[in-house]
């Protein structure tokens, strides 16, 4: 029987967490070869604690953005900010789940999520901090599995546990939930906003799911290009109205869907 995510809170977010940082985004470019830029003019100020969703098509560069962020690339002009200082390089205050779970094959599934944790956390509190994290991501019985013996799916929960074990300030997501069945997406989902209410660090999640973006973000960036074939900017950024948890189903969600659907060029939906 396949594990579900629970929803219970974090305990230990509370003592080891560190506190939420904003972050800004000043005039981003970035060009992977000559003339044939991808980004261009991101400036974006994301407050301490936010949720911001980047929502685009396919090779508008969202995921280049936040690789920026993360510092795992370099913009070829602009900058980030976190809490004021410029991004340089991989920031300890920051955590990532990508879209693929970049597990260690020769670990266990609690190994890997170990790995995230704080570099000198004691054994003890280590150990809790895992158990718990498996708990809420519904992985217990897979504690001691293989990533080669678990779905596509666990793992990518495993690596989103790891991510949470940071206790990061900013968390930066590109489609974590991708690659999960549609039942235990929305529980995932579910599960991030109670990681957030616990701890709430600022979040920058990817995404393609215009459904997803509304029920988690405070506010969604829309990028996209001007032209087919140009450089990507940002087109919109759009306030989600209602506190978390919002209905799935309300007339107000409805309007905003229909719009973002437009603004991606989907008219009939």
């Amino acid at each position: 029987m396949t594990d579900t995510p629970s929803r219970t809170s974090l305990a230990f977010d509370a003592e080891l967490g560190q506190s939420a940082f904003p972050v800004r985004f000043e005039s981003v470019a970035r060009t992977f070869a000559p003339g044939a830029p991808v980004l261009t003019d991101v400036t974006l100020d994301v407050a301490a604690g936010e949720v911001i969703a980047i929502l685009g098509p396919s090779g508008c560069g969202k995921s280049t953005l936040l690789r920026i962020a993360a510092g795992l690339d370099t913009a070829t002009a602009g900058s980030v900010l976190i809490d004021g200082r410029p991004v340089s390089g991989i920031d300890p205050r920051c955590a990532v789940a990508f879209q693929e779970p970049r597990l260690l094959p020769w670990r266990t599934i609690a190994a890997n999520v170990a790995l995230g944790l704080p570099r000198g956390t004691p054994r003890e509190a280590a150990r809790a901090a895992v158990d718990e994290l498996l708990v809420l991501v519904g992985l217990t019985a897979h504690a001691r599995s293989r990533p080669r013996e678990v779905s596509g799916g666990m793992a990518q929960r495993a690596s989103l546990a790891r991510a949470l074990a940071r206790n990061p300030g900013v968390l930066l997501l590109d489609e974590p939930f991708g690659a999960l069945d549609a039942l235990t997406r929305l529980r995932m989902q579910d599960l991030l906003l109670d990681v957030h209410a616990a701890a709430p660090a600022t979040i920058l999640l990817v995404t393609h799911d215009v459904d997803e973006a509304l029920q988690l973000a405070d506010r969604i960036v829309l990028l996209g290009r001007d032209e087919p074939g140009g450089v990507s900017r940002i087109q919109r950024i759009m306030t989600v109205p209602g506190a978390r948890p919002r209905d799935r189903g309300s007339a107000e969600l409805a309007e905003r869907r229909a719009d973002l659907l437009a603004g991606l060029g989907i008219e009939r939906h």
